[in-house]
């Protein structure tokens, strides 16, 4: 197994244009409220425009599910569709591609709709890891994985989405013990480790999670 850092430097050596375009484009939303996401080569679909909401309600969708159907989720639904949209319109469509929790996803995304000017006034904190903490307070459905990608997605750095792409490279490269479950204290252990990994390689939390993932799937999402 190449040890970690190289495995790093090799991945930034192959992607680094298109980390770097998702890095962009993530904090145009935190500066604009808006952006369009494009993700080819790694999926073909085409480029769609996405603002605050939408990527909150795209982070409840990937919640134990593929990123790679959740942006196609997205694109199909739209903006306008995650904030008019019925909860069976919601539904059909996330039926449609698949999704293994369907129904409650679809629950939530409704439930999401009353929180979206919190959600807007989210992305002008200073500091990631209180927007967080509030986010775990006031979303259902998300927890500190859930809460660090949304606020990734809309341009904050500094905090961690320990996936399980992310905890295997950890446990595999013996950075942390595996564990059963995620609790929150593994969490910032797992953040810690990573943060420690950042400092070496000059990266931020952002392009090293771009980067990890890129490692254990070969694309480059979101």
């Amino acid at each position: 197994m190449i040890p970690p850092k190289e495995a790093i430097l090799k991945a930034i050596s192959e992607v680094k244009p298109y980390v770097d375009q998702r890095i962009s484009q993530f904090k145009s939303l935190k500066e604009k409220g808006l952006t369009i996401f494009d993700f080819k080569p790694f999926v073909d679909i085409k480029a769609y425009e996405a603002d605050i909401f939408s990527e909150a309600c795209f982070c409840i969708l990937t919640a134990n599910f593929k990123a790679e159907v959740g942006i196609k989720i997205q694109a199909e639904v739209g903006i306008e569709g995650f904030k008019n949209y019925s909860l069976e319109e919601l539904y059909n469509i996330l039926k449609k591609h698949g999704h293994r929790f369907a129904m409650q996803r679809a629950e939530r995304i409704v439930n999401l709709r009353p929180l979206e000017s919190f959600l807007q006034e989210i992305r002008y904190y200073d500091d990631g890891k209180k927007a967080r903490e509030e986010l775990v307070k006031k979303v259902k459905g998300y927890g500190y994985k859930e809460a660090s990608h949304f606020l990734r997605n809309i341009g904050f750095e500094d905090v961690a989405i320990i996936d399980r792409h992310i905890s295997r490279f950890l446990f595999e490269n013996n950075l942390v013990k595996p564990r059963k479950t995620m609790t929150k204290n593994l969490y910032l252990e797992s953040e810690s480790a990573l943060e420690n990994l950042c400092q070496e390689l000059n990266l931020t939390q952002a392009e090293l999670d771009l980067y990890i993932f890129y490692i254990k799937t070969k694309k480059v999402l979101k």
